[in-house]
Formats: structure tokens, sequence, C-alpha cells
């Protein structure tokens, strides 16, 4: 028996994770999804938000302002992309400053720090891009840029290492209360807990219903983005907002933390699970995301895409034991959900203590994460990785792979990659290349990295179709997969 599951693995219940994984805990997360993040987590603004905009005495407005130091903090610790960079929420109009005034008054109340109302000269500074047409703006360096997924996955990966079991394809389909534990089905298979939260984001109203009475109802809205070339990165060095409405915080133009540009989202209620995108909102998205960026080249994006928001018919987060004794919910956690979710683990984890669960404090707790991005690395990096690592081949047996690599550094112009040397079905070589063609794919851009070669072109005998197939179904355009006619053993 557990003495906590957590329903849901998106970033949310990711920090609840790694926030009880401190402690000396019994700890389950349940995932319908084959992998966590993979709901608004994986496709939103990506950003921290400063705090001025949730409405003063709220939980959103609380949390926000709490956890954007936790996060920029666990960022540190466990190696997630975060860049300070700040945001502006540009004014157009007398009335736009009106609004940029009622914000910072706001911002003050929840605690914001640094807020500062700046002018023409000051935001043109801070924007070269930005349109002729702006009057000023709200700055706010306390707000970020993240990895949200980034984020996600290292909170859930230091939360197991430090003994949460996490249980992925695990869709909850019935909760049953007994005696003084909770049974929960899945997909796959059946847990048993003494206090359940209920982190499951846009159907975190259905998972509600299976234990409680109905209290709020999940009304799905999505936001549409452009992300395009980091070749307009360089089109906003702040995250830049426009005015917000009633429903949506308004159009913004981002740099990630890729060097890419994000630009959205706009706001229309959808199905749970409709991530489509319309031909028509995107086109509003460009001719209001223009008024503040006016120069941005559309014919530059590389992906369009739509993420869910949460919103409930209760203007604040849901968080909060329900007349079940032990079943939590942490529900309705639409934008700044991203931004408070750290300080959320928290407020979940102290409700959870004041409810009478023990939290003994781990005398020993892995708080520390290292991720080798090998796209940021040199070639000279890369090879003495390979070095460190041992690797050897490509040259005979006990050729060391680091040296062959060095000596073709700024001097090969194709790379040959030889598939056609063994027997069909029954050598390693070919097995490696039908069941794991993605780890010779990966390999392989780790050699386009340090050689930089104008061509690759794999060669695999006509009688290994499988692998063939295969290895051309994960390779990159840029990798020619060549059948050759080849008699064995010749």
């Amino acid at each position: 028996m557990f003495d906590v599951l957590i329903i849901g693995c998106g970033v949310v219940g990711a920090a609840l994770a790694y926030e009880l994984s401190k402690h000396e805990l019994s700890v389950c997360v349940l995932e319908k999804e084959n992998d966590v993040a993979v709901g608004t987590t994986k496709a939103n603004s990506a950003i921290l938000h400063s705090g001025y905009d949730p409405k003063p005495g709220t939980l959103m407005a609380r949390l926000n302002v709490e956890s954007v130091p936790l996060t920029k903090e666990i960022c540190r610790k466990l190696d997630v992309p975060c860049k300070n960079i700040g945001s502006l929420t540009v004014a157009f109009s007398e009335d736009d400053m009106e609004t940029v005034k009622r914000l910072y008054e706001r911002g003050v109340k929840n605690g914001v720090p640094g807020l500062e109302i700046i002018g023409q000269e000051e935001l043109r500074r801070k924007e070269p891009h930005i349109s002729p047409e702006a009057l000023g703006a709200l700055w706010a360096p306390s707000a970020a840029i993240i990895s949200p997924w980034e984020l996600c996955l290292a909170m859930a990966q230091t939360a197991v290492r430090n003994g949460t079991e996490l249980y992925l394809d695990s869709e909850v389909t019935e909760i049953k209360k007994k005696g003084e534990s909770f049974i929960v089905k899945t997909s796959s298979g059946v847990y048993e807990a003494r206090n359940i939260v209920n982190c499951a984001g846009v159907f975190s109203d259905k998972v509600h219903a299976m234990i409680a009475e109905p209290c709020f109802k999940i009304l799905p809205h999505s936001g549409e983005y452009f992300l395009l070339d980091k070749c307009e990165g360089d089109k906003a060095n702040t995250v830049i907002f426009q005015c917000p409405g009633e429903d949506t915080k308004g159009i913004l133009v981002s740099p990630t933390v890729h060097g890419n540009l994000i630009v959205g989202p706009d706001n229309a209620a959808v199905k749970a699970g409709d991530l489509s995108v319309d031909a028509k909102r995107l086109q509003g998205i460009k001719e209001t995301a223009r008024k503040s960026v006016p120069d941005i080249v559309f014919g530059e994006n590389i992906r369009n895409f739509a993420g869910i928001r949460a919103v409930t018919d209760i203007d604040d987060f849901i968080i909060g034991e329900t007349e079940v004794q032990g079943f939590y919910d942490v529900a309705g956690i639409k934008s700044p959900g991203l931004s408070a979710a750290a300080a959320i683990g928290v407020y979940v984890k102290n409700m959870l203590e004041a409810s009478g669960v023990p939290m003994r404090r781990k005398k020993s707790f892995v708080d520390e994460r290292h991720v080798t991005r090998f796209n940021e690395l040199t070639a000279e990096e890369l090879v003495a990785i390979i070095h460190e690592a041992g690797i050897t081949g490509m040259g005979g047996a006990g050729f060391p792979t680091d040296v062959k690599l060095s000596s073709g550094l700024g001097k090969v112009d194709t790379v040959i990659v030889n598939g056609a040397e063994c027997e069909p079905y029954i050598t390693a070589d070919d097995r490696l290349m039908r069941e794991r063609p993605e780890r010779i794919l990966g390999g392989l851009r780790v050699i386009r990295k340090i050689l930089q070669p104008e061509r690759i072109a794999i060669g695999i005998e006509k009688n290994k179709p499988k692998a063939i197939e295969a290895v051309r179904a994960a390779a990159d355009r840029d990798v020619e997969v060549l059948a050759l006619r080849v008699r064995y053993p010749q």
C-alpha cells in the first residue's frame, strides 16, 4: 500500500512527486500516457510568468509569485534550460497605458519584484524590433523562459531516483474507498493507497467524479502557436505581451530557450484532446502578433501546434481535500500553471502533512541531475567523450574511434556506413538494424556533428529487406539508405 498516490504526471504531478520524494513516504504516480509531460505540459508558451496578472488574493496569484524563484532553483539543480529574460506588456494606446498601470498596481499587491513602467525610449532599447506604435510597457524582470517538458521530466526522474514508483500506460478507470484506503483500478493493474491526489489535468473532473460528488467542470480551451526557425529568434529579447483581455493574456512573441521564436496563443473552447490547428485562427495570430513585432517573417515557420488548458467554471486553482477524506483535487491548473507548479507541490505537501500524513525528511536525498546535450558540444568535446567511453571500431577491432574521428576533422566530404557485411537474419549487426535503427541514426548524428560531411550514405545488402525498411523509416532526410546487390560471402 502507498502512502500517497498521484494521478497524472504532467508538470504539476511531477512537482508534487518531486516534493514528496524528499520525505520517508511510499509514493506512486499513475500516468495514462506512455510518457510524462504528454498533455498540457508539452504544448504551452514555455514561460515563467512574473505574477502580475492573477487577481490578488487568489491561489493563482500567491502560488505563481512564490513558485518563480523555486522553479529557477530547481532548474539550476536539475540542469533544466531556463533563461531570465523578463517580460514586457506593451501598450499601444492611452487606454492600454491605463491597463499597464492597473497591472503594475495588481503586481505590487501580489508581491511581484522589480516591476517598472517604462516609456518608448527604454522600450525600444530593450526591443529594437518593437512596433513604432508602441507607447510604453510594464517591465517584469522576474519573468523567464523555460523548457517545460524537461522540467517535468527532470522532477519525475529525480522523484523516481529517490524511491517514487512511476507507472506509465496506467489510465485510471475506477476508484473505490475501502476502509481507510482507496482501491484504484487502472489499465495496468490495481493499486492501493491511503491518500490520492488528483492531478489529471483536463480529465481531473472525470477522476474526481469517480469517488466524489461533482463540484466543478473542466471546460477545455486550446491555444494555437507558431514556432519559427532560429533565424527569427532575435526578433524578441524578452517575452513580449500585449495587454490582456478577458479570457487571454494576449498574443505573445518570445524567444525560446533553444533559440527559436514562439508566437501565440489564441483562445478557443474545444473538446478535450482536440489538438488540431485552424488556418483562420492562425491567420488571426499572425495579424495580432505583427502589431507587436511587424517584421516577423512567418515564412520561417517550422511548426504549428495547439495546447489544451484545463479551464474550469471556477476562476482560480482548485486545490484541496474533497468531502471524501484522503482524496485531494489539484484541478483547473490553467495559466499560470507551469509558473506555479513548484509551489503547488509544496502547498499540497503541506496540506497532506496538516491532514496527518507524516513528513520525515530523508537523510539522503539525491537533488542534482546533469544532462549532456550533444548538440551543444563542439566536435572536440564530442571526441573527448567518445575517448573517455573507450568506444572502438570503425577501422578494425581495437582501433579507437576517437583517433579515427580526430583524423577526419574538417577533411571528410562523405561518410559511408557499411551495413553489407554480414549474413542476413543471423549476425548481430543485421538484427541491430532491424530492431534498433534509431540508435544507429543517433550515432550518425553525433558523427555528422563532429565531421560535418556533405553526404552520409548507409549501404545495406538487398537480401536484408527488413533492415533496409527499418533504417529508411528512421533515417533523416539527408541520410541516404542504399540497397546494394551483394552476393555473400563476397
